[in-house]
């Protein structure tokens, strides 16, 4: 017996042992941010000097020497901890998976053929957007290179062949193409599969496709889905050309490593405008010294090219936004004034309204028994997860399933597979009023939680529940609209919350724009359905709205930097809806705030001539990460060249962006103020004078001096101070845990440049 018992123990420690060891030598990838300046001489090459003297070179990935400096590599946990030691390693990070943020929208951003900025900047001709994504379908007509000119000289990139992909594939429309998979390689076993993916540029799962679209398709066509969203087929900058940068995988999202050397790569071939509508889902933001989106976009910024990326899609949840450097232009989603309508109609005669893209046989009014699965304890039912219905219950049956876990048309094939003939997909109280559309499989509609309550509770108490699904196609001139996406990533911003985000909200719900043919519309392995265009919804969409509005403010004013490109946006942005009344937020059916939007709606007419804007250097980004407590060493991870901090600390606030926020610590009361600093560029007129008309919140004095300010042609900057004073007895704190005014300068003619204002309180830290 004794003989047992230490035979087990014998087992049990060498199993132990095991785990330990195998744990120790698992191979991870890990980045490396190494101070350049301090390789020896010896070494020819930063390659040569990485591969002897920091690990293997067979283990090294990617070479980083653009946007940032370094390399990553597949090594165990125990050598990147001692290379953390390195005299010349300033930052080491594990390897981290994104995910993606998942036409009408141009002429609803004020885009006209004949005159303002579409005409002014040649609709975009000569910029070139990177788009950082799944990769591109190079044969939809979107991506046409007719009556385009040659490729810009300045281009240094190139068409990188693969699986379906070669050089061919690329023309004077999508002028570059590469693919990022060595970080998926190192962390999947098996690596990527190819049965349903490409080693290549080729897009498999088609977010790719349709972003770079919206940015960038031409417009010669129509086009629609399934009968859906009829009309002229056109992105945002329909002369701007193309460069597809794959970093998104279909099985296994985004890898921080490829995402960072894409950014390399970008900037390095040339690129004006990166677009990237990918962020961190586990909804804690990284500081900015961890997060390679925010360093490969501070690199990017610094050498001149505009970034802009999707909010998020945790919404309506506050401090939900990602992407929160203020060298980023950090994009949420809005509805357009297009909408497709498929009410639930009840026995009883209500109806409720309900969005819906299916294209297939409809119920033509015919009546069916609804039922609602989840009955207590039944979780897996009420969200017709796989396996989990009836068929006794559902068969012949319209089945309400609750909106959550699965995906929202895989929940219809569940009910189809057990037998039911419809599904009334209901939000929960989480995504509130939200509609989305999907192309469904089985005749379904999207209500919201008020709805969904109201069609539950009629099933359950009427002792002979019935109900039909009325498809009413696409509708035009929808009001109100834009409304804030209830989807969309909301502030405070969860690193800095001096610095506003979003910045601003673009077109983000039920865009259509080009597809793969990998997959059908609702990318289920068994929709086998092919498509042209697509109609998705999410941040993801709204981000390559903003990048198209880039490159085309870029081909009209090409001496404007990426900060007074988003500074005219930001200003100009629009207020109000398509009603004449403040923007709504989907969620709630009240009013929003810029917590909801930033500074308000893309409003392209306008951004062409914003008057004045707010720009900013590279030595304003350094100087604001001094001011939140980085060090010198910490913060040349991020700008690549040593840097130096001033003696004394300045204050975050003082950044020089285009919106404003004041905090104040909740434990002082009475009067309490703060002064912040701005300076505005002339870009209009050269004789100018402004004047500034301020908007307070309750509780709040706000006031501006100089009150006036003076434009030269000798002089075109001028700064002025804000100073924000509270009563702490009469401060008013909004829902959002905020108070909101504005300041805005007017010029007495066409110039309104108008900045949000933030004042809330705050626990120091």
């Amino acid at each position: 017996m004794a003989s047992s018992i230490f035979l087990l123990l014998l087992l049990f420690f060498f199993f132990l042992c095991s785990s330990i060891t195998s744990f120790k030598t698992e191979k991870k990838t890990f980045i490396f941010r190494v101070d350049s300046g301090l390789k020896p001489s010896v070494f020819s090459t930063h390659y040569h000097w990485y591969s002897s003297e920091f690990t293997e070179g067979p283990r090294i990935l990617h070479l980083y020497d653009t946007v940032f400096h370094g390399f990553s590599a597949s090594v165990t946990s125990e050598d990147a901890e001692n290379l953390r030691n390195h005299p010349a390693v300033l930052a080491v990070f594990e390897d981290r998976r994104r995910e993606l943020h998942t036409t009408r929208s141009p002429q609803f951003l004020g885009l006209r053929n004949q005159k303002g900025l579409w005409s002014n900047s040649d609709y975009g001709s000569d910029v070139i957007i990177g788009v950082l994504d799944t990769g591109i379908w190079p044969e939809r007509r979107s991506f046409s290179d007719l009556n385009l000119g040659p490729v810009p000289k300045r281009w240094r990139g190139v068409c990188q062949t693969g699986v379906r992909f070669d050089t061919r594939n690329c023309n004077r429309k999508i002028i570059g193409a590469r693919f990022f998979a060595k970080g998926q390689q190192a962390a999947m076993f098996g690596g990527i599969n190819k049965t349903v993916e490409f080693l290549s540029p080729r897009d498999a799962d088609g977010h790719g496709s349709h972003t770079a679209s919206t940015a960038a398709g031409r417009q010669a066509f129509r086009a629609n889905m399934a009968g859906y969203a009829s009309g002229v087929a056109k992105g945002v900058a329909p002369k701007a050309r193309i460069a597809a940068y794959k970093v998104c995988w279909k099985e296994s999202g985004c890898l921080d490593s490829d995402i960072l050397a894409a950014f390399d790569a970008a900037v390095s071939d040339g690129v004006d405008i990166i677009s990237i509508s990918i962020g961190g889902g586990d909804g804690i933001p990284s500081p900015y010294y961890l997060d390679p989106i925010a360093i490969g976009s501070y690199g990017a910024a610094s050498m001149g090219v505009f970034v802009s990326s999707s909010a998020g899609n945790d919404g309506p949840n506050g401090m939900s936004v990602t992407n929160l450097a203020p060298w980023i232009t950090t994009v949420g989603a809005g509805t357009i004034d297009r909408d497709f309508p498929a009410d639930v109609v009840l026995g009883d005669g209500h109806r409720l309204r309900g969005v819906s893209l299916y294209s297939g046989v409809p119920l033509n009014g015919q009546m069916f028994p609804v039922v609602y699965p989840g009955k207590k304890g039944m979780l897996a039912a009420s969200l017709c997860m796989e396996n989990s219905l009836d068929a006794k219950l559902v068969r012949g049956k319209i089945v309400i399933c609750d909106r959550g876990s699965n995906p929202r048309v895989a929940k219809g094939l569940v009910v189809k597979k057990a037998g039911g003939v419809g599904m009334i997909l209901a939000n929960a109280v989480s995504n509130g009023e939200g509609l989305v559309g999907d192309a469904h499989l089985i005749p379904a509609s999207n209500v919201g939680s008020s709805a969904g309550d109201r069609i539950k509770a009629y099933a359950s108490t009427h002792p002979n529940p019935i109900a039909t699904i009325d498809f009413k196609g696409t509708v035009i001139g929808v009001k109100p609209a834009p409304v804030v996406a209830s989807f969309s990533g909301r502030g405070p911003n969860g690193l800095n919350p001096e610095i506003l985000k979003p910045d601003l909200i673009a077109p983000g719900v039920n865009i259509l724009a080009a597809w793969t043919d990998a997959v059908g519309p609702t990318g289920i392995e068994s929709d086998r359905r092919k498509t042209e265009f697509n109609i998705l919804s999410g941040t993801s969409m709204a981000c390559p709205h903003v990048s198209g509005a880039a490159a085309l403010l870029k081909s009209a004013h090409p001496d404007w930097s990426p900060a007074a490109i988003r500074s005219a946006m930001m200003t100009t942005a629009s207020l109000v809806d398509n009603s004449n009344r403040s923007l709504i937020d989907e969620s709630t059916g009240k009013h929003s705030t810029p917590y909801d939007f930033g500074s308000g709606h893309l409003n392209l007419g306008r951004a062409i001539d914003p008057g004045l804007v707010y720009d900013i250097t590279n030595d304003d980004y350094i100087t604001f990460l001094c001011s939140i407590g980085y060090e010198m060493k910490t913060i040349q991870v991020i700008t690549r060249t040593p840097v130096r901090c001033p003696r004394r600390k300045p204050s975050p606030a003082n950044l020089n962006y285009p919106s404003i926020t004041a905090l104040f610590p909740t434990s002082n009361r009475g009067f309490l103020s703060k002064t912040l600093f701005r300076t505005v560029t002339n870009v209009g007129q050269s004789e100018a004078v402004y004047r500034a008309k301020v908007e307070s919140p309750r509780g709040v004095t706000v006031t501006v001096k100089p009150s006036r300010l003076v434009f030269t042609s000798t002089i075109k900057k001028r700064s002025y101070a804000v100073t924000v004073t509270v009563d702490t007895k009469s401060f008013v704190l909004g829902e959002s845990g905020a108070a909101f005014g504005s300041v805005t300068w007017f010029d007495g003619g066409r110039h309104v440049v108008r900045s949000s204002v933030v004042v809330t309180q705050i626990d120091p830290l």
